[in-house]
């Protein structure tokens, strides 16, 4: 005769359930309520630690994080890349990093966001602009600050700009924005 597995300890584990619709009643039929049950949702406080690699862009980061801004190249071409690119669309050759912090840089195009993720709710509304840099074949999407997104003119196309930095670094993309030259 084996011995039956030990019960195991409950606890409510961060969950309190209350009043979970189910019919009291034995005859087959009153389970028929269970198709017309409206959805149980569960409200759960959820945690994850993430480890992730930037990889082969960990360079881009690091300027960020030296208030620098990095860019790829192909050396063949010269095509050039403002988003960190390990190899080139065109030759699939390796690129090489070159710093455009101080490149002339002006705004391409811009959008006034007045809706955004989670990070940038308490920022609405706020200009989201496409950067243009000397010699750079790509454009940058940023976050263009110091203006007032309520009187957003075409005037800003072609306006020239400079990246600043966050201060502390978050090893994001969003460590760089751009501010009136």
């Amino acid at each position: 005769m084996s011995n039956p597995a030990p019960k195991r300890e409950e606890s409510l584990g961060g969950y309190i359930v209350h009043g979970v619709p189910f019919p009291i009643e034995t005859d087959p039929g009153a389970l028929a309520f269970l198709k017309r049950m409206a959805p149980l949702r569960i409200e759960q406080e959820y945690c994850i630690t993430y480890l992730h690699s930037y990889g082969q862009d960990s360079p881009w980061f690091a300027g960020l994080t030296n208030r620098r801004l990095l860019a790829s190249r192909d050396e063949g071409s010269g095509y050039t890349y403002v988003n960190p690119r390990g190899h080139d669309m065109y030759s699939g050759e390796e690129t090489q990093w070159i710093d455009i912090t101080d490149r002339p840089a002006h705004v391409h195009a811009f959008t006034v966001c007045h809706f955004g993720s989670e990070e940038f709710l308490p920022e609405t509304p706020f200009v989201l602009a496409l950067v243009e840099f000397e010699g750079v074949d790509t454009l940058l999407l940023t976050r263009l600050l110091g203006l007032d997104p309520m009187s957003a003119t075409l005037d800003w196309i072609g306006m020239s700009v400079q990246p600043q930095f966050l201060r502390n670094s978050k090893l994001k993309p969003t460590d760089v924005y751009f501010v009136p030259k």
